[in-house]
């Protein structure tokens, strides 16, 4: 299997919000900007806050505010978004399936905030800013990473964040200007549409397994040894190796 490398504010519009929960876009798209619709992405980070402490008083502490303006900002938020995002219980708040949603597109939208304010920050007389790869399971990783070690020496200034998931999500991610580079174990099938090479890496399957197992006593496995045996493997292996085809 060939690894393939492939290349590539402060307000939201709440009509584009609505629209997002209730058709499930799943491409970010340019932001229309209504004076009288406008939302403070602070919201957004409160919102978020809330659903990774699964609770509004512990949000507040790691907000540093108190807790009755945090949930004052959420109700609004609900109440013009025309969606129940949060079901608060005596013990936890969890998140509705439109809330969900939300807390994954809030975070891409403010993750590509920060990458936009980066780039623009950057100077045009030193070679500076981040590089954001996605990719999955690959032993291509570590090409890349000695690649990135390399520039760096060269040029300190260059920040790198790995993302790791599946083709699918990675490819997402590159569609949407999140990730600068997408790794692919095997690539997506629409890849003309990128700029892309071949990296000169391969991956090598291998089995885990009892030392009692009558695999053990092979000298090597193929696929049809296999066929019939309850697999444990990544989400991503599954889902474009060849040996499950």
């Amino acid at each position: 299997m060939s690894a393939t490398s492939i290349g590539g504010g402060e307000h939201l519009c709440i009509d584009y919000i609505k629209k997002m929960l209730s058709l499930n876009f799943l491409k970010l798209t340019t932001l229309i900007i209504k004076e009288e619709l406008q939302m403070d992405i602070r919201v957004l980070q409160y919102f978020l806050a809330v659903a990774r402490e699964e609770s509004i008083t512990k949000a507040a502490e790691s907000l540093h505010m108190t807790q009755p303006p945090l949930s004052r900002q959420l109700k609004d938020l609900e109440d013009e978004l025309g969606k129940q995002l949060l079901i608060r219980g005596s013990k936890k708040v969890t998140l509705t399936d439109d809330g969900i949603l939300l807390r994954q597109r809030a975070g891409e939208l403010i993750d590509l905030m920060e990458k936009t304010k980066n780039e623009i920050m950057s100077t045009d007389y030193d070679i500076c800013g981040d590089v954001h790869i996605g990719g999955g399971e690959s032993d291509a990783i570590s090409f890349l990473a000695q690649t990135a070690c390399d520039l760096q020496h060269k040029y300190p200034h260059i920040h790198y964040h790995i993302y790791s998931g599946d083709a699918e999500r990675v490819s997402e991610k590159l569609d949407k200007g999140l990730i600068d580079f997408g790794l692919f174990v095997t690539a997506p099938s629409d890849i003309e549409k990128y700029n892309y090479v071949r990296l000169p890496k391969k991956d090598r399957w291998g089995v885990l397994m009892r030392c009692d197992s009558p695999l053990a006593e092979k000298d090597f496995i193929s696929a049809e040894d296999l066929w019939d045996k309850p697999l444990i493997v990544s989400h991503q292996a599954s889902k474009s190796s060849e040996l499950f085809r």
